[in-house]
């Protein structure tokens, strides 16, 4: 083709495109003297989409009023592991970040604590419970677990005086996580104190908690508060000690009786010996309408050295509150004493274990045999360090089992 013929079409080629601009300019300024023709342009070019794209709506909607909205309902609802230090750090992690081991393992590092630093509590909860947290001067506070700051697996957390208005010598001594949607039936908070005491006071003595706490019992001078849960009224009351003891009796035994009440004696001690746990359970068991599932009811013991093991709630006799109980564990220099108890069941799937060091281990409930109360057990948890011992268990829920209350288990 001739020069000039191409020429000649590239020209062509610029006309037309200019005759399309100035057709393009000459709407747009048409529809910026006629506003009420922006409209049929938006409606058009709608149209249009409509028909290249158009299919039927995939939500759905409702007709209902809009009620209010809390900040805690746009947090979702997930499983948790709250972790607490000695001088105070707190951490909130998904139990996902501990992969489950065999029985008998070191585990990981679970936190990374500072000097003379060790693991004190350890909760397993969701993030829509309420965290109450009772220190050694019988106060107790009140906080959202999903105002936790959540943390890595090593990560050190988050000052718990930020959180609570703890005084300088008051420390952390137990810690409860109730979802309160999920605590109907449970009607008081029953206390236990260092030295062998037991208070209980309605759980609507406590609803409203200052942000300087509330007084929960009247302590004796050198004692201590170490161990909550809540009750029915109805309950049975399991109390262990870090020699090897413990006393089971009817929460009847105990009256109610208001906050700053000092309580009654639970289980007669020997001069070294101080309670370490407590656990409450009906009575009876309950049996589910499916019969081929497997039940039970077991008080998992876990004793310094890593040793433990599950006995059945049956071979705990019921007796009079107030005195020197029966052996929960055969304790020896190999087993260390007993620093950590807990009600198991067939809702419970998995058992976390932590050492004072932040030696963290995840194992498998069924693997932890069960056996008679005057015996030792077995390995749990090895320690990479000589001077290590376990500092905290707590017992994870298996996926679909029915939501519990779950309370630190720690030693001291």
């Amino acid at each position: 083709m001739q020069l000039r013929r191409l020429a000649a079409l590239e020209r062509q080629k610029i006309e037309d495109e200019y005759k399309a601009v100035m057709k393009v300019i000459a709407f747009l300024e048409d529809l910026l003297k006629h506003p009420e023709k922006i409209l049929v342009a938006v409606g058009d070019e709608l149209s249009e989409l409509k028909q290249k794209y158009g299919d039927e709506r995939r939500t759905k909607v409702y007709k209902s009023p809009i009620g209010e909205f809390s900040e805690e309902d746009l947090v979702p609802l997930e499983e948790t592991i709250i972790t607490i230090t000695g001088t105070g750090y707190i951490k909130r992690q998904n139990p996902s970040v501990f992969k489950a081991q065999h029985r008998g393992g070191k585990g990981v590092m679970g936190m990374e604590t500072k000097e003379e630093d060790e693991i004190a509590h350890l909760v397993a909860g969701t993030t829509h419970d309420d965290l109450f947290f009772l220190t050694s001067k019988g106060r107790i506070f009140k906080v959202k677990t999903w105002e936790l700051p959540e943390g890595s697996r090593q990560s050190k957390g988050q000052a718990l005086v930020n959180l609570i208005n703890t005084e300088q010598d008051e420390t952390v001594q137990s810690v409860l996580a109730i979802n309160p949607k999920q605590h109907e039936g449970q009607k008081y908070l029953l206390l236990v104190t260092r030295k062998g005491t037991v208070k209980k006071s309605a759980i609507a003595d406590y609803e409203n908690i200052r942000t300087s706490g509330l007084i929960a019992i009247k302590l004796e001078a050198g004692d201590e508060l170490v161990w909550a849960r809540t009750t029915s009224g109805e309950d049975d009351i399991l109390l262990a000690t870090h020699e090897g003891k413990s006393i089971k009796f009817k929460e009847k035994d105990v009256r109610p009786t208001g906050r700053d009440t000092m309580g009654v004696r639970g289980i007669l001690l020997g001069k070294e010996d101080y309670v370490i746990g407590m656990e409450s359970f009906p009575p009876k068991m309950t049996v589910p309408e499916d019969k081929r599932k497997k039940v039970f009811r077991d008080i998992l013991v876990v004793m310094e050295k890593g040793i433990g093991k599950r006995t059945p709630i049956g071979q705990f006799p019921v007796q009079n509150r107030g005195g020197q109980g029966v052996k929960v564990a055969q304790v020896t220099p190999k087993t260390g004493k007993v620093v950590a108890l807990q009600m198991v069941d067939q809702t419970y799937d998995e058992v976390v274990l932590t050492s004072r060091n932040a030696q963290v281990i995840k194992l498998p409930l069924r693997n932890i045999p069960e056996l008679s109360r005057a015996t030792q057990g077995v390995i749990l948890m090895r320690f990479q360090s000589k001077d290590d011992s376990v500092a905290a268990v707590t017992c994870l829920l298996r996926e679909g089992g029915e939501e519990e209350t779950t309370e630190t288990v720690k030693s001291k």
